[in-house]
């Protein structure tokens, strides 16, 4: 269900989320020669900013139409990533392998969402960084109100600062928040909407 409705959306010929990074992981994101995870990854725009800045990419999901986009995207640039394909708890992380990760909206079925994010924490290596961007539980009275800026309609798939303290309880913490912002990012990133974000390191 979760993979057709990705393809669908990402089958049209537009980035339906734009070409461009979103702004917080362009605000925290420095150059570098580490290999970073990105989960999730859809049409390809944060990981291909990623190695614009000489960063080693490695990202996943599990629509195919995303994917050809992404390399699509990366070809245009004349960079390079490797992208696999499949769902979260079926991709292989190694254990303490990544210098560092990027989760921009990589909201996960309640039933999968606890494994997936321990399994992503588990991936990086004792003090690589990690960069989150995803729409908070009041996200919903944005929806209600008519506001364009997308997220899931499930509830149970958005998040509050306990859940992610919680989900991340591997990572300390240099910035966790929660606030409106507005969103510039292709047709379903459009308005005002409410997340929550936080930059940290593994413990």
């Amino acid at each position: 269900m979760q993979k057709e409705f990705w393809n669908e959306r990402y089958g049209k010929a537009d980035y339906v989320y734009g070409e461009e990074p979103n702004d917080f992981l362009r605000e925290q994101l420095k150059p570098g020669d580490g290999l970073w995870l990105f989960p999730a990854e859809g049409e390809g725009r944060n990981a291909v900013y990623a190695a614009s800045l000489g960063l080693k990419v490695f990202a996943f999901d599990q629509s195919e139409a995303g994917r050809t986009k992404a390399i699509r995207l990366a070809e245009k640039r004349g960079l390079q990533i490797e992208y696999r394909l499949g769902p979260v708890q079926d991709i292989e992380l190694p254990k303490a392998h990544f210098d560092g990760a990027a989760l921009i909206y990589a909201h996960f079925l309640p039933e999968f969402r606890v494994a997936a994010y321990r399994k992503i924490t588990e991936s990086l290596k004792p003090g690589a960084r990690i960069i989150f961007e995803a729409f908070s539980k009041r996200q919903v009275e944005y929806q209600a109100r008519g506001e364009k800026s997308g997220g899931p309609q499930d509830i149970a798939m958005l998040f509050s600062e306990d859940e992610v303290r919680s989900l991340f309880a591997g990572i300390e913490f240099d910035l966790l928040e929660a606030r409106e912002i507005e969103l510039r990012e292709g047709e379903h990133h459009h308005g005002k909407g409410h997340v929550v974000r936080f930059t940290g390191q593994k413990k």
